[in-house]
């Protein structure tokens, strides 16, 4: 299930005297979140928010060096040692998910503009703002319009261009003409994706130099009379526009300004628009060795790869580009259900977040590594924990707890390649590999889940740190699995925009994160400077649980 319905799904409990509320909830699921005793230490809780928070672990075999992350809902960067002190932080005028440390110091962050119209998901930016190390803004660039809005995630080019998503407005009309099936299309139309390389003019600005637009690059099945009509699996270079999730549960007009209100829906979300946002792109890297581009969607739960050797011209047809493609897709990974080469048995990405390669001189250089968040148990017949938390009549869905059925994993895969390094097509078959070559998963499975957000990043001595976004979990494990520093974040703010709304729909998830970043001690930014723990430090967010329900009138109490 697509995750713009998730966390429809999960606020309808905290909504239940609006809607949604179930009447047969499921007996299995009565079960795991029956009220209990709640331990701190049990990490199977989807948003952790009873955990203990700050350093959790720290051994000798963990790897030197600071990490990076925006605590929830606010405006901060913070830098913190391998102890779980902060010993740099930024502050900027707008919230923020994302930044980029550069040699120089310098902090490019991506924002969330405070006014942009018409789009409404989660990632929403439309602002990219650079400071110096002492926070002082010397850039600020602005792509948030009716038609068009960078969102989720950017990557900083070697010659310091900067590569961004961005969604563009397709409306209804231009959708079915598209091929797309007219049922599936919501009034608003659609936002597909595209990629922008942009050159900064500082102080403020940049020009567009390239683009890439997954609308150039689309196939259908459905409608003959259309241009790109065709057999989707003979065609595995293109996007089927007919991908389509789950539709989420009825709502009203009046139940989305509700849960605008409560922060867990973004502003701009009406009922015209909701399915608008159709591939929901959330990372992008960059390769300049290959002068590809990887970018994941998490709504067609795939990563996919493209040229950008290529004109702007070039990548709006296939040809051309140093690979001979244009800007038809390279590769792809992930569902060869989507392109017709395989049952729902092939998948092998749920959801996922955080794609990039491994860099040159670490280990697994040149493959690639990414965050599976909602991976499916086909052993286990309890529904996830979204469709627990809609069934619970026990605990507040902020700290259900219990074994869902679906969990996470991060995986390490290498495509399949020719001498010369094109990527292998095959002709019927889905495209390899067949398996990641190395995983992540916890030993239980299940105390390892984030449904969203979440990332990876493999670190120089072969460790990998990650980030289990929903419950802003940071930990560090070595090749054969074994967790070496640990560390949950303990900090959560309350920015809000000019309209009292919340920037992003975090929903019960406090402590959430979006991704984190290690840096070595030797990094060139922090050469001849000072990075102990600032004083104070900053407030951790402590949560009190809600008191628990009064207990039901045995005399009103007609269950048999």
């Amino acid at each position: 299930m697509h995750l713009k319905f998730r966390i429809v799904l999960m606020v309808c409990v905290l909504l239940i005297t609006v809607s949604c509320k179930k009447e047969n909830p499921v007996p299995e699921v009565q079960k795991l979140t029956e009220v209990r005793q709640w331990d701190p230490e049990d990490t199977r809780s989807i948003t952790g928010v009873l955990a203990e928070r700050g350093l959790i672990l720290k051994t000798e075999e963990a790897t030197p060096g600071y990490v990076m992350f925006q605590p929830s809902s606010g405006v901060d960067t913070y830098l913190i040692n391998m102890d779980g002190k902060v010993v740099k932080s930024w502050s900027g005028e707008l919230s923020s998910m994302i930044s980029y440390l550069l040699d120089n110091g310098h902090l490019i962050r991506l924002e969330r503009d405070e006014d942009f119209p018409t789009f409404a998901a989660g990632g929403q930016a439309g602002r990219i703002r650079e400071y110096d190390w002492d926070g002082n803004m010397v850039w600020d660039f602005e792509y948030a319009n009716e038609k068009e809005l960078i969102h989720h995630d950017i990557e900083i080019m070697p010659n310091g261009n900067i590569l961004a998503i961005s969604y563009e407005v397709k409306s209804k009309e231009e959708a079915i003409r598209a091929g797309m099936d007219p049922k599936h299309v919501p009034n608003a139309g659609v936002w597909p994706d595209k990629i922008i390389e942009i050159k900064p003019s500082k102080p403020s600005g940049g020009e567009v130099i390239w683009e890439w637009h997954m609308w150039d690059h689309l196939i259908q099945d459905i409608d003959s009379t259309k241009e790109n009509f065709g057999d989707i699996a003979r065609h595995p270079r293109r996007i089927n526009i007919n991908i389509h999730g789950e539709p989420g549960p009825p709502m009203t007009a009046e139940q989305i300004e509700h849960m605008k209100k409560m922060g867990f829906m973004t502003s701009n979300a009406t009922l015209d628009n909701r399915g608008s946002d159709i591939s929901h792109v959330n990372a992008i890297a960059y390769n300049e060795s290959l002068d590809q581009i990887v970018f994941s969607s998490p709504h067609y739960n795939e990563i996919f790869i493209v040229d950008h050797s290529t004109t702007t011209e070039e990548a709006r047809g296939d040809t051309g580009g140093r690979w001979g493609h244009g800007g038809a897709l390279l590769y792809r990974w992930g569902n060869p259900e989507n392109y017709g080469r395989g049952a729902k048995e092939s998948q092998m990405l749920y959801g996922q977040h955080d794609i990039k390669w491994i860099p040159e001189g670490y280990p697994g250089a040149g493959n690639l590594i990414v965050f599976n968040n909602d991976i499916q148990n086909p052993e286990n017949k309890l529904p996830s924990v979204w469709g627990a938390i809609m069934e619970a009549k026990g605990p507040d869905p902020l700290i259900a707890v219990g074994d869902f059925g679906n969990y996470s994993a991060v995986y390490e895969f290498a495509p399949e390649t020719k001498a010369d390094g094109a990527y292998i097509i095959p002709e019927s078959d889905p495209i390899g590999p067949a398996d990641p070559i190395w995983s992540y998963v916890a030993p239980d499975k299940y105390s390892f889940y984030s449904a969203f957000i979440s990332g990876a990043q493999r670190l120089q001595n072969g460790n990998t740190l990650i980030t289990s976004g929903a419950k802003g979990r940071f930990m560090e494990v070595t090749p054969d699995q074994k967790i070496v520093w640990e560390y949950w974040n303990p900090y959560k703010q309350d920015y809000k925009l000019p309209d009292g709304s919340a920037a992003q729909p975090t929903g019960p998830f406090l402590f959430g994160q979006f991704r984190s970043t290690h840096f070595m001690p030797d990094f060139k930014a922090f050469k001849g400077k000072e990075l102990e723990p600032i004083s104070p430090q900053p407030e951790p967010f402590i949560f009190v649980p809600p008191p628990p329900p009064p207990p039901q009138d045995q005399k009103n109490d007609t269950t048999p």
